[in-house]
């Protein structure tokens, strides 16, 4: 990473590479002979998955610690919500097809919010308030891109998926971060995170926003912006006042989360909360 080494021992990569030049014997082609890190059949093993963890946390915590970003505004929100005038690409009928593209509304939303929280970030040497999404299409690509759009660094944590979610050509390259395991990613969502902004998406956005509801409704997380774009939308899907009804949930619970339609209402939110200065936005 560009550390400089202080040590007088011998490095890893130095054993590494001695090892690699080993004369060709059974002993040394044995997997047993092999350097336990480099060693991928020990290092994938089931006794290993502990490690793995921890390795996916560092590797990110490192990166993120070097490049010297101290928090993020988050954004969630479905991946199969198309930029406007492009085609809904994930519908598979005419009616989803009509809502999705009536939904596309979104992708300005969040680009636009984006955009408002890396002129932020700007102004304070993009320390805080770095722009950070899933990494992948829809909403995600979006919020890479408005930070892309003032000329700010942004990051994408993305996940394996069994159908390849690859990374949207908006996120920073070495912020451009890649999981295995779920928990981990959620970890580095919100463990920077002074801003959430939910969009509207599928399970995994309401999986990401009640993630974030019950640390801050538990008192794991601190209080801050959980903004809920589109009142129309996540009021259709989501009957939170049932809960409250059926005493589930406490009614003050709804002061948890505000629910906000364009970028400009949720940055004021985010400024108010913080009395950051009011921004000149670019066209």
């Amino acid at each position: 990473m560009g550390r400089k080494r202080n040590s007088s021992l011998r490095s890893a990569k130095e054993d590494m590479e001695v090892v690699r030049h080993s004369p060709q014997t059974p002993q040394t082609q044995s997997s047993a002979y092999r350097l336990a890190f480099a060693d991928e059949e020990f290092m994938m093993s089931e006794e290993l998955r502990g490690v793995r963890f921890q390795l996916e946390y560092l590797k990110v915590e490192q990166r993120l610690r070097e490049a010297g970003i101290n928090s993020t505004v988050v954004l969630f929100g479905g991946a199969r919500i198309p930029e406007p005038g492009k085609p809904a690409w994930a519908a598979k009928s005419e009616i989803a097809k009509k809502n999705l593209e009536a939904n596309a509304i979104y992708y300005d939303e969040a680009r636009r919010f984006a955009r408002l929280a890396s002129l932020t970030s700007k102004t304070l040497d993009f320390a805080e308030y770095v722009v950070a999404t899933g990494g992948g299409p829809g909403v995600m690509e979006a919020g890479n891109r408005g930070a892309a759009d003032v000329g700010a660094p942004s990051i994408g944590y993305n996940i394996v998926l069994p159908h390849e979610q690859a990374p949207n050509t908006y996120v920073t390259p070495q912020f451009s971060f890649n999981f295995h395991y779920f928990a981990t990613r959620k970890i580095h969502f919100l463990m920077r995170a002074k801003v959430v902004a939910i969009f509207p998406g599928g399970f995994g956005t309401m999986d990401e926003f009640f993630e974030a509801l019950t640390l801050i409704q538990t008192g794991r997380m601190e209080r801050i912006p959980l903004l809920l774009f589109g009142k129309a939308f996540w009021s259709r899907v989501l009957n939170l006042e049932a809960l409250a009804e059926e005493g589930t949930i406490s009614p003050d619970d709804f002061k948890l989360f505000s629910f906000v339609d364009t970028a400009e209402e949720g940055w004021e939110i985010v400024r108010k909360t913080y009395n950051l200065p009011a921004i000149e936005t670019e066209a």
